[in-house]
């Protein structure tokens, strides 16, 4: 969905057209949903972002967080020292910088940056989709080389990891038991 926002003050203001999965919540809140790992939640209301893990908490995740709000810092959109870890589980958030100038709205420009965040991202995460992918691939249809037909497998004496004649139980060494 594409997304206008007008910068500026109406004489000069800029027009800068966005492509995000976004949704806007009952308070007004902005949700991106573009990012592989985090959500993103912008409040105009109480002048923050947050981001939340989409699955489970992990290393990716909070890699990504961080990553996030490092890029939002470096950009001048968020205030250093409110970066801290949210009310909800493994979720980060961070207080926007207050716009000097009249005509320029901070969540304006937050989105902006959090949308080239997202692009500076995308070939990460769709790299990691790829190789899962690629993965679950390998694994239901695998090559000729590593794979064999039903009934093909050469027959020999000794086969699998579980020898006749040894004895197994959970208070002694495995034995060669003869009869």
């Amino acid at each position: 969905m594409a997304i206008v926002i007008k910068v500026g003050a109406p004489p000069a203001e800029k027009t800068v057209t966005l492509e995000l999965q976004l949704r806007k919540s009952i308070a007004g809140d902005l949700m991106v949903f573009d990012h592989g790992d985090i959500d993103i939640v912008l409040s105009p209301a109480k002048n923050k972002v947050t981001a939340f893990p989409k699955e489970t908490m992990s290393d990716l995740v909070y890699g990504a967080q961080n990553r996030l709000f490092a890029f939002l810092k470096k950009k001048g959109v968020v205030i250093p020292e409110s970066i801290q870890a949210g009310a909800f589980g493994g979720s980060m958030e961070a207080m926007l910088e207050t716009p000097v100038s009249e005509g320029v709205s901070a969540p304006k420009m937050a989105l902006i940056n959090v949308s080239k965040f997202i692009d500076d991202e995308r070939p990460y995460f769709e790299n990691t989709e790829a190789i899962i992918s690629m993965t679950d691939d390998e694994l239901l249809h695998p090559d000729k080389a590593d794979s064999t037909e039903l009934g093909d497998v050469p027959q020999s004496t000794d086969q699998g990891s579980i020898r006749p004649g040894f004895i197994r139980d959970p208070y002694s060494l495995s034995y060669l038991y003869t009869i």
